[in-house]
């Protein structure tokens, strides 16, 4: 037999002759495709709206956007919360627009989106892997096996079935790069402009989905050159004469010309025209304002000498070993992208996905698995260049996820023929059927697996609970369903807008969610001057006849303490009501609220001017416990209850362009040098900046919460300020004085009754 026909015969793989498979094919199509969809119904969609249980601070933030959009805010970025690209944005806005300001609103485009590169895979699969690429020769079964393995894989995956039901614009990513390449893929062996045009779409929508899509140019640069260089390797022999160097290069030139890229062309310049103009607003948008384009990079990039790293390189090394252990060995350890360090791949699907990893490595000369590889290897670099937390980031790695299952179909695939075509050549059939069988049984497998492990482990963990931040949902609910009578207003315990102080921007959740008609006031805890604050809101309310103070049962926004701040105040301006128990929050009611004159936590402040000759003065302080201002002028004892409050009044000088903090100590009174506790707190004006911002000068208060350890043994201890400069953290200070700490007060800690 020729060699030629014996490898044709190979090409067919496990199946033989696949020319007369048309409606075996088909058949088999449509089993696959119905088995998807029950699979993504179920692990994409089934019970939307309850799990997740809240709303992480991307999902939520996507949701105000939206909201802004349909305002009238368009924007093709929006620059808030880190920089967001506007195609989640404008896709929540399109689902609130019909359903409302709803959980399935803003969870369903990227539902959608997940369960779509599902399907995308599976096109995608068929188109690349349904045609012998050296003969030409049609192989639809082997289309049918890599595509189908991918995204049946994709499907029952545990990491993805979490990152697919919650609202993240990463999600959107891999469904645009797979419908892009099917599409290219087709146009190009069919010479149909149309498609390559409809491809161009799709390339140039990926930089409104994700940051990460940025590296996507350089997948079709790479996809083009190795074209060329397969097609050079392929001439190299015609060429090899003995003429001399120079007349043979431009022989070649020449024949590169005619015979290549005047063929080829006028393809990639319609792809990438195409992908220009449907990307220029975005583009120009960058070009205008290139800090929004390098934003997130400054950020996140593990070589940025702002990230600190002692030694960038080995962080970079690290991070691709860990990125890669993914497939098979360990996973990422954030709650909302994973069921903590559970590998993507399980360690059967990472087998095959090692195998199609070497077999494209060995095939790298045929475009489909070159594809693959290159697709794998730069789609992994926005994950692999990034400082996180934890390492691995599945989400940064979603672009090359398609990839990576299609590698494992490609591994399952190989797997297939060396079995068949090696050891079971006279029972092909049987065992080809025998092991796609058993493929699609494991597969299964790991659907139930999945659904076992997400609806019944993960959406129960208090992990969850915590970073969904499903309290607030619970409020939100509550108040829809007992809408107060005219006449009250909500007090809430929040987090918003004091990322660098705080990094929960909850409050986001709310303003999404939100519908009553109540109005509510969201206040950090610790923000300045947050007794006048609260006082001069209230006050800009007529017919003010109820205040409804919510308090946090969890550390939700500052310490359990700092949460009751706000009743603390009204317990003292107010007429005390009732409360309302719930399982994560308690609402207290309170009427004939004082607004005649200005609120603060003290009665009184106790005079003591402190000029530190540095643009800053401490004019006064007070000491309290919960609604009692404690007496300023004799010796505090405290026994069982040692919380206690400090407010400091402040003064800074116009101009001022030094950050301060602060630290409150507590030292032995009997002599000891060492501090015993310590307190320390970033000063913050009015407007939430900090002191070194300028502008003009400004008075404010500093709240501080003082937790004193019951493990201190008793006796005497005095209370000190120390100033000192929150960039370089030396002490300030005040003229004439040796030592930099103040003395604020005296305390006798006495053991408990």
């Amino acid at each position: 037999m020729p060699e030629s026909a014996r490898l044709k015969e190979r090409s067919a793989g496990c199946t033989g002759s696949e020319g007369n498979a048309g409606r075996p094919v088909a058949l088999v199509t449509v089993g696959i495709l119905l088995a998807l969809i029950l699979a993504v119904g179920l692990l994409r969609l089934y019970r939307l709206t309850e799990i997740p249980p809240g709303l992480t601070l991307d999902e939520s933030a996507h949701g105000v956007d939206a909201m802004q959009v349909l305002g009238g805010e368009h924007g093709v970025f929006f620059p808030g919360n880190n920089g967001r690209e506007g195609l989640m944005v404008y896709a929540v806005a399109l689902t609130t627009a019909l359903w409302g300001q709803t959980m399935l609103a803003l969870r369903l485009p990227a539902a959608l989106a997940s369960a779509g590169t599902v399907f995308g895979v599976f096109w995608l699969g068929r188109m690349l892997f349904g045609s012998d690429d050296e003969y030409g020769q049609a192989t639809p079964w082997r289309g049918l096996l890599v595509g189908g393995v991918g995204a049946g894989l994709m499907a029952a995956s545990l990491g993805l079935t979490i990152i697919g039901r919650t609202a993240y614009r990463a999600n959107f990513l891999p469904l645009l790069l797979c419908l892009c390449m099917a599409l290219l893929w087709r146009g190009w062996s069919q010479r149909n402009w149309a498609w390559i045009a409809l491809a161009g779409v799709f390339a140039g929508s990926l930089p409104y989905s994700y940051i990460a899509a940025r590296f996507a140019p350089f997948l079709f640069f790479f996809l083009g050159v190795g074209f060329l260089i397969s097609w050079s390797i392929r001439e190299r022999e015609r060429w090899d004469t003995g003429i001399p160097l120079m007349p043979r290069l431009s022989r070649f030139a020449a024949h590169l010309w005619t015979g290549y890229l005047k063929y080829h062309l006028p393809w990639a310049l319609l792809f990438a025209g195409v992908s220009l103009l449907v990307a220029a607003p975005i583009l120009v948008h960058f070009a205008l304002h290139p800090q929004h384009f390098f934003m997130r990079s400054d950020q996140l990039l593990v070589f940025h000498p702002g990230q600190g790293q002692a030694d960038p390189v080995r962080a970079f090394l690290e991070n691709i070993r860990s990125h890669l252990s993914v497939f098979g060995f360990r996973g990422d350890r954030f709650w909302e992208h994973n069921y903590p360090a559970q590998p993507l791949l399980a360690p059967w699907e990472a087998c095959f996905f090692w195998i199609g990893v070497g077999m494209s490595l060995w095939r790298w000369q045929r475009p489909a698995y070159r594809l693959l590889l290159f697709w794998l290897a730069l789609l992994l670099l926005p994950a692999v260049l990034a400082k996180d937390i934890f390492v691995p980031n599945t989400l940064r790695m979603s672009g090359a996820l398609p990839a990576a299952y299609l590698l494992a179909g490609v591994g399952v695939w190989e797997t297939c023929r060396l079995l068949t075509g090696l050891i079971l050549r006279k029972h092909w059939a049987k065992s080809a059927f025998a092991l796609a069988i058993l493929v699609g049984a494991m597969i299964v497998g790991q659907v139930v697996r999945t659904y076992q492990i997400y609806f019944q482990k993960w959406a129960d963990a208090p992990e969850v609970h915590w970073i969904y931040k499903a309290e607030w949902l619970e409020l939100v609910r509550e108040m829809h369903e007992h809408p107060p009578d005219a006449g009250t207003i909500y007090l809430i315990p929040d987090g918003h807008r004091l990322a660098d102080l705080w990094e929960d921007f909850n409050s986001y959740t709310f303003e999404y969610l939100y519908q009553g008609e109540a109005p509510a006031l969201l206040f950090h805890p610790r923000t300045p001057n947050l007794a006048q604050k609260i006082g001069t809101s209230l006050a800009s309310f007529e017919n003010l006849s109820l205040v409804k103070a919510v308090e946090w049962k969890t550390n939700l926004v500052g310490t359990s303490i700092e949460t009751k701040r706000i009743t603390v105040l009204l317990h003292r301006y107010g007429r005390y009501l009732g409360s309302e128990d719930y399982d994560s929050f308690v609402i207290h009611a309170f009427s004939d609220v004082s607004l005649e004159r200005p609120w603060t936590f003290y009665e009184n402040l106790e005079h003591l001017l402190v000029d530190f000759d540095s643009g800053i003065t401490l004019r006064g302080f007070a000491l309290g416990q919960g609604r009692e201002q404690l007496p300023s002028r004799q010796l505090l004892s405290l026994g069982e209850t040692r919380t206690l409050w400090a407010a400091l009044r402040w003064e800074t000088a116009a101009g001022l362009d030094i950050d301060y903090a602060v630290s409150l100590r507590l030292y032995s009174a009997a002599g000891g040098e060492e501090f015993q506790y310590i307190k320390d707190a970033t000063l913050r004006k009015p407007d939430h900046t900090r002191t070194g911002s300028g502008g003009e000068s400004a008075s404010f208060d500093t709240l501080v919460q003082l937790d004193i350890p019951a493990d201190l043994p008793p006796g005497d201890y005095d209370l000190r300020l120390l100033v000192y400069n929150a960039a370089t953290l030396e002490p300030v200070y005040s003229p004439g004085v040796a030592e930099p700490e103040v003395v604020l007060k005296r305390l006798r800690l006495v053991k408990s009754q």
